[in-house]
């Protein structure tokens, strides 16, 4: 049992995302035929890109609701949802995968993420071989 009490947020995709947005890309994802690493080779299960993009990032993001501090109602809360639905609707895209912008803007969400007290609290202990 560990003594210091984990904290827990919780993420984007334990409330919502944009589903409509991920079906679409995926299903454009899979009639590309040119370009795309599929091409390569017919694969019998392909697993769109896309989904897996969308839901990487959507287990990493806090929802608002988990940050209280920064939006305090109701309607800032769904505000920034929309606003990671939209950044989220670019990354699904393909033409995206190359879109420096739209990466660094997805890994600018990532980054901004707090380091758990625990982590913190590991990190200062020294490390003995």
């Amino acid at each position: 049992m560990t003594t210091h009490p984990v904290k827990r947020r919780k993420k984007l995709i334990e409330v919502a995302i944009p589903l409509e947005a991920i079906n679409a890309a995926s299903a454009r994802e899979k009639s590309i035929r040119h370009g795309h690493p599929s091409t390569l080779h017919l694969w019998w299960a392909r697993r769109p890109l896309a989904a897996a993009r969308a839901v990487i990032f959507c287990q990493m993001v806090d929802d608002p609701s988990a940050v209280p501090e920064e939006f305090p109602t109701d309607v800032d809360q769904e505000n920034e949802r929309l606003r990671l639905f939209a950044l989220i609707s670019e990354l699904v895209l393909w033409e995206s995968t190359t879109n420096e912008a739209v990466l660094n803007q997805g890994s600018l969400e990532v980054t901004q993420l707090p380091v758990p007290e625990v982590v913190l609290a590991s990190r200062a202990r020294p490390v003995t071989p």
